[in-house]
């Protein structure tokens, strides 16, 4: 639910979490993505910092020991949590419901982190001047698509780019929308605070602390423990930003968003909403077969 209520999209630090709890689109979807995605998240990391032929091993075993921890602990929660949502779907929400939801996500998303920060930091210290180029390099692509995406000199063209991102996946749960639900949704991003050039002058600063963090962590300059805690006060300032108008524009961004999804949800049909609930009992199926016992 996370990706449909930012529009913006999601900073790379999230990719696991939002890759098991979010970016599925069918039982088959969830199975695929979580049955590869120690090697796609995997590959991810190389695409970022270039891993040598040390590290290599070292990232496989810590990205496999980290879905093995997963797959035990919190598969049963997000069991609950796919139990809950299709419950949910049958009746009208509010906008308070949806943020709920929203901070729901946040912690288990913040709980994953948590968890990878150890192996994290001790893989970081090993990173060479050359892999933080290569890192800054990939950084600067990416920022290059996003201002392709997001800021296109046509506000219309940006605005119709926001409605079709949010419609897609608002059809990942709901099937399709009709004429009506969709300009629903286009009237309520038209007066959305989100700023796209604000969100990348935010997801920049959070990159350059990343790397800042990341040359302090170098050679082991570090303790471990103080490596894990640079690792753990960076991810703290991307979840919440130092700057306190940003925060205040992220506290009305989030409302906007909140209220949009109690909107698209409160409008759509009997059948819309029973085949929201039973794409999130496929998908509870799914996440059951993987936590019984082998």
């Amino acid at each position: 639910m996370s990706n449909m209520l930012r529009v913006g999209g999601f900073r790379g630090w999230r990719i696991i979490a939002v890759s098991l709890l979010l970016a599925v689109s069918g039982c088959s979807a969830l199975h695929f993505a979580y049955t590869q995605a120690g090697e796609l998240t995997y590959w991810w990391l190389d695409s970022y910092v270039d891993f040598d032929g040390a590290q290599t091993p070292r990232t496989r075993e810590a990205i496999t020991q980290w879905f093995a921890w997963h797959r035990k602990t919190q598969l049963p929660d997000y069991v609950a949590l796919l139990d809950r949502a299709a419950t949910e779907a049958e009746h009208d929400t509010t906008p308070a419901q949806a943020c709920r939801w929203l901070d729901d996500i946040r912690t288990r998303v913040d709980r994953a982190v948590e968890h990878a920060l150890p192996d994290a930091a001790a893989i970081a210290a090993t990173f060479s001047a050359k892999q933080l180029s290569h890192l800054e390099r990939k950084q600067a692509k990416k920022n290059a698509e996003f201002r392709d995406e997001f800021l296109q000199p046509d506000p219309a063209k940006r605005l119709a780019g926001s409605v079709d991102r949010v419609v897609e996946r608002a059809e990942q749960l709901y099937g399709r929308l009709d004429r009506s639900q969709r300009e629903r949704v286009a009237q309520a991003l038209a007066v959305s605070p989100f700023d796209p050039e604000r969100w990348l002058a935010e997801r920049q600063q959070g990159q350059r602390h990343l790397l800042q963090t990341l040359r302090r962590l170098q050679n082991g300059a570090l303790p471990r423990a103080a490596a894990v805690e640079a690792l753990r006060l960076h991810w703290q300032e991307v979840q919440h930003p130092p700057d306190e108008a940003y925060a205040r524009y992220q506290q009305r961004l989030d409302s906007a968003n909140c209220d949009l999804l109690a909107q698209i949800h409160n409008h759509t049909t009997p059948g819309q909403r029973r085949e929201a609930q039973r794409r999130l009992r496929g998908w509870e199926a799914d996440l059951r077969r993987f936590t019984a016992p082998a």
